[in-house]
Protein backbone atom coordinates (compact mmCIF):
# COMPACT_ATOMS: atom_id res chain seq x y z
CA UNK A 1 0.00 0.00 0.00
CA UNK A 2 1.61 3.32 -1.04
CA UNK A 3 1.19 6.44 1.01
CA UNK A 4 0.84 9.88 -0.47
CA UNK A 5 2.67 12.63 1.18
CA UNK A 6 -0.08 13.73 2.78
CA UNK A 7 -1.48 10.93 4.16
CA UNK A 8 2.19 10.63 5.66
CA UNK A 9 2.13 13.92 7.60
CA UNK A 10 -1.20 12.94 8.95
CA UNK A 11 -0.17 9.29 9.71
CA UNK A 12 3.08 10.52 11.90
CA UNK A 13 1.41 10.88 15.12
CA UNK A 14 0.17 7.03 14.34
CA UNK A 15 3.60 6.20 13.85
CA UNK A 16 4.45 7.82 17.42
CA UNK A 17 2.98 4.67 18.89
CA UNK A 18 6.46 3.21 17.81
CA UNK A 19 8.52 5.22 20.19
CA UNK A 20 6.57 3.94 22.82
CA UNK A 21 7.44 0.27 23.04
CA UNK A 22 10.10 -1.39 23.86
CA UNK A 23 11.77 -3.75 26.53
CA UNK A 24 14.39 -6.55 26.85
CA UNK A 25 12.76 -10.14 27.29
CA UNK A 26 12.65 -10.71 30.65
CA UNK A 27 13.13 -14.37 32.64
CA UNK A 28 11.87 -15.59 35.40
CA UNK A 29 13.24 -12.64 38.57
CA UNK A 30 11.60 -10.63 41.07
CA UNK A 31 9.73 -7.70 40.03
CA UNK A 32 12.19 -4.55 37.93
CA UNK A 33 12.16 -1.11 37.86
CA UNK A 34 13.40 1.68 36.62
CA UNK A 35 13.77 3.26 33.50
CA UNK A 36 13.69 2.29 29.45
CA UNK A 37 15.34 4.01 26.67
CA UNK A 38 13.74 3.19 23.78
CA UNK A 39 14.86 3.92 19.67
CA UNK A 40 12.56 2.61 16.92
CA UNK A 41 13.94 3.16 13.57
CA UNK A 42 11.97 2.78 9.58
CA UNK A 43 13.23 4.13 6.38
CA UNK A 44 9.84 3.60 4.35
CA UNK A 45 7.08 5.80 4.29
CA UNK A 46 4.95 2.76 3.38
CA UNK A 47 5.78 0.63 6.49
CA UNK A 48 3.66 -0.09 9.26
CA UNK A 49 6.59 -2.00 10.99
CA UNK A 50 9.71 -0.06 12.66
CA UNK A 51 12.91 -1.88 14.45
CA UNK A 52 12.76 -1.34 17.84
CA UNK A 53 16.11 -1.44 20.74
CA UNK A 54 15.40 -0.81 24.12
CA UNK A 55 17.98 -0.18 26.88
CA UNK A 56 18.08 0.66 30.07
CA UNK A 57 16.13 -1.75 32.79
CA UNK A 58 16.38 -4.60 30.31
CA UNK A 59 18.08 -4.53 26.81
CA UNK A 60 16.28 -6.21 23.41
CA UNK A 61 15.98 -6.13 19.85
CA UNK A 62 12.63 -6.42 18.19
CA UNK A 63 10.08 -4.90 15.79
CA UNK A 64 6.99 -2.30 16.72
CA UNK A 65 4.00 -2.73 14.33
CA UNK A 66 0.64 -0.04 13.92
CA UNK A 67 -2.05 -1.54 14.69
CA UNK A 68 -4.57 1.50 14.63
CA UNK A 69 -4.25 5.17 15.10
CA UNK A 70 -2.97 5.24 18.38
CA UNK A 71 -1.50 1.95 19.44
CA UNK A 72 1.07 -0.85 18.35
CA UNK A 73 2.20 -3.74 19.54
CA UNK A 74 6.02 -4.23 20.03
CA UNK A 75 7.23 -7.82 19.47
CA UNK A 76 10.38 -9.73 20.82
CA UNK A 77 11.88 -13.01 21.10
CA UNK A 78 9.90 -13.67 24.67
CA UNK A 79 6.72 -11.86 24.17
CA UNK A 80 4.54 -9.02 23.20
CA UNK A 81 3.17 -5.76 24.82
CA UNK A 82 0.96 -2.99 23.40
CA UNK A 83 1.90 0.37 23.52
CA UNK A 84 -1.16 3.10 22.98
CA UNK A 85 0.16 6.91 22.65
CA UNK A 86 -0.89 10.18 22.32
CA UNK A 87 -1.27 12.31 18.91
CA UNK A 88 1.40 14.00 19.65
CA UNK A 89 2.06 17.55 18.90
CA UNK A 90 5.06 19.68 17.32
CA UNK A 91 6.43 21.48 14.38
CA UNK A 92 5.89 20.21 10.60
CA UNK A 93 7.22 21.67 7.49
CA UNK A 94 7.38 21.30 3.75
CA UNK A 95 9.65 23.34 1.42
CA UNK A 96 7.93 23.64 -1.70
CA UNK A 97 10.87 23.79 -3.76
CA UNK A 98 12.84 21.40 -2.66
CA UNK A 99 10.22 18.79 -1.23
CA UNK A 100 12.52 18.01 2.05
CA UNK A 101 10.04 17.24 4.60
CA UNK A 102 10.72 17.97 8.30
CA UNK A 103 8.85 17.40 11.50
CA UNK A 104 9.32 16.90 14.99
CA UNK A 105 6.86 15.77 17.34
CA UNK A 106 6.46 14.93 21.46
CA UNK A 107 4.01 13.25 23.27
CA UNK A 108 3.23 10.68 26.01
CA UNK A 109 2.86 6.49 25.83
CA UNK A 110 1.76 3.65 27.87
CA UNK A 111 2.39 -0.05 27.87
CA UNK A 112 0.57 -2.81 28.84
CA UNK A 113 -1.55 -6.21 27.63
CA UNK A 114 2.02 -8.05 27.82
CA UNK A 115 2.42 -11.66 26.71
CA UNK A 116 5.17 -13.84 27.63
CA UNK A 117 8.01 -12.30 29.64
CA UNK A 118 6.22 -9.46 29.76
CA UNK A 119 3.04 -10.25 30.94
CA UNK A 120 2.99 -7.93 33.91
CA UNK A 121 4.75 -5.34 32.60
CA UNK A 122 2.99 -1.56 33.17
CA UNK A 123 4.92 1.58 32.27
CA UNK A 124 4.62 5.31 30.50
CA UNK A 125 6.69 8.08 29.38
CA UNK A 126 7.47 10.58 27.07
CA UNK A 127 8.73 10.75 23.24
CA UNK A 128 10.06 12.59 20.47
CA UNK A 129 9.58 11.59 16.65
CA UNK A 130 11.79 13.04 14.26
CA UNK A 131 10.78 12.83 10.30
CA UNK A 132 13.13 13.71 7.92
CA UNK A 133 12.07 12.95 3.84
CA UNK A 134 12.69 14.27 0.55
CA UNK A 135 8.99 14.55 -1.30
CA UNK A 136 8.22 13.18 -4.55
CA UNK A 137 8.23 15.72 -7.75
CA UNK A 138 5.21 15.76 -10.29
CA UNK A 139 5.21 18.01 -13.38
CA UNK A 140 7.84 20.71 -11.30
CA UNK A 141 6.42 20.42 -8.06
CA UNK A 142 5.71 18.45 -4.81
CA UNK A 143 3.55 15.63 -5.33
CA UNK A 144 0.84 15.44 -2.84
CA UNK A 145 -0.29 12.00 -4.17
CA UNK A 146 3.46 9.98 -4.01
CA UNK A 147 5.34 8.91 -1.31
CA UNK A 148 8.41 10.22 -0.88
CA UNK A 149 10.66 7.83 -1.96
CA UNK A 150 13.55 9.26 0.58
CA UNK A 151 12.64 8.64 4.06
CA UNK A 152 13.75 8.75 7.50
CA UNK A 153 12.02 8.59 10.97
CA UNK A 154 13.89 8.19 14.54
CA UNK A 155 11.82 7.90 17.77
CA UNK A 156 13.79 8.19 20.93
CA UNK A 157 11.50 7.42 24.11
CA UNK A 158 12.14 7.39 27.54
CA UNK A 159 10.02 6.88 30.85
CA UNK A 160 9.68 4.57 34.32
CA UNK A 161 8.57 0.62 33.68
CA UNK A 162 7.94 -1.99 36.08
CA UNK A 163 8.28 -5.49 35.13
CA UNK A 164 6.80 -8.00 37.95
Amino acid sequence: MRKTLAAVIGAISMTAALGGASLAAASARPAVSGTEHLQLMITSATSKTSSLIGTGVFTAGGTATNTSSSTATAKFPNGTFVITHSKGTGTQSLNPKTCLLKANLTGTYTLGSGTGAYANLSGSGTYQLSILAVGAKSGGTCSKTLPPPTFQQVIHASGPVSLH
